[in-house]
Formats: C-alpha cells, structure tokens, sequence
C-alpha cells in the first residue's frame, strides 16, 4: 500500500482501517468486508466503486481510483 500511497498521493486519499476499531468496524460493516486484507475505494459521496479481498494489486487498484477521479 505503500507504493500506492505514493502514486495517488496530491490525487486521493489512502486511509487504512484496523477492523477491530470502532471505525474500522462500522466501515467494515457498510462495505461488506468479509475478510482482512480488503481493499475498497470509494468515491466523494462514500459510494463503494471498487472491493477487492485479499492482497492488493496494485495496478489495478491505481486504475480504479484514477477512474474514479476522471468521472468527479
């Protein structure tokens, strides 16, 4: 995720969520997340564009994100 921070960084927001925390729990619970990792990206309305379980990819999450910045 690093790497991914680094890429979208002046363009979207990484945040990482522990799911045993109060947050980490309600977001957990509003997108669906069944399992750890779990990766989500959502757009300014909080809307769920892209899930993904397991390690990320990514590429294809970069290109998620960037799509999401070209429809705003």
């Amino acid at each position: 995720m690093d790497g991914v921070e680094t890429e979208l960084a002046g363009k979207a927001r990484v945040i990482r969520l522990d799911v045993f925390s109060s947050v980490g729990r309600q977001a957990a619970a509003r997108y669906g997340v069944r399992g750890t990792p779990t990766v989500v990206v959502v757009d300014g309305q909080g809307d769920l564009v892209y899930g993904q379980a397991g390690l990320p990819q990514s590429a294809q999450l970069i290109e998620q994100v960037e799509a999401v910045l070209v429809s705003k």
